[in-house]
């Protein structure tokens, strides 16, 4: 039978569990590092003022302390779901006119990451925008009038 000296196997476990602990600690301390200055990047766009007054003409309520308070027509909704859209499709532009001279500036090295990350949240933030507003519309493949009217 053999005979495992348990002394001399020690070490070499002993330095294999701190090897393991010290990637899982720099792993775990980058990741945070990481996800902290994602979270602290300047965004792309100004604050989306025509979605916000949208959103806000859409959540109006009448105040039930006053007996004629009207609702918010369903024209005023619709431009303003208009004027957000129309908004989306300029920032859509400007992602579409802007991508090409930001890849040519990151292969150049002139730009840094930095930059990078917030053109790449810029469009991911426009895409579901404009999903957002397809789904507000109820767009289907033949428009129909409903929409269009006012």
């Amino acid at each position: 039978m053999v005979d495992i000296d348990w002394t001399s196997l020690a070490l070499p476990f002993a330095y294999v569990l701190v090897m393991v602990g010290s990637l899982y600690t720099f792993s775990t301390v980058y990741r945070k590092r990481k996800a902290s200055q994602s979270a602290n990047l300047e965004p792309w766009f100004p604050p989306h003022l025509q979605r916000n007054i949208y959103l806000s003409l859409l959540h109006l309520e009448p105040d039930p302390s006053q007996e004629k308070s009207p609702k918010v027509p369903e024209s005023v909704i619709r431009a303003a779901l208009l004027r957000r859209a129309v908004e989306d499709i300029q920032r859509i532009i400007q992602v579409r006119t802007s991508k090409q001279a930001l890849n040519i500036l990151i292969q150049r090295g002139s730009v840094g990451d930095d930059l990078n990350l917030r053109f790449t949240r810029a469009e991911k933030e426009i895409e579901e925008e404009l999903k957002d507003v397809v789904a507000e519309v109820g767009f289907q493949p033949n428009p129909s009038p409903r929409f269009l009217t006012f």
